[in-house]
């Protein structure tokens, strides 16, 4: 068994407003969990309302299913067009 752990850094450009980034990512971390079945948060930048830190984990069987479903959680992100990825950093377990 593999533990995938994923650190992304996203820029929210639409947001206008703490409450808009929160409308904005809400959707999202429900549409990741719905359609990947993986644990996630924002764990930082909560007070800038053109910023965010999520937290990404996900347990598959092996390595390789591992490598897969965060690289299917990047693709799925970067076609949202609400937020852009900054950075990402991910280790696996």
């Amino acid at each position: 068994m593999r533990v995938a752990i994923g650190v992304l850094n996203l820029h929210i450009p639409g947001s206008c407003s703490l409450k808009a980034k929160r409308k904005i990512l809400q959707s999202i971390i429900q549409r990741l969990r719905n359609r990947f079945n993986i644990s996630v948060s924002e764990i930082g930048c909560q007070d800038l309302w053109q910023r965010s830190e999520l937290g990404i984990a996900a347990i598959c069987y092996n390595g390789a299913g591992a490598d897969r479903i965060m690289e299917k959680i990047i693709d799925f992100l970067d076609q949202e067009n609400e937020i852009r990825i900054i950075d990402s950093q991910i280790e696996k377990y």
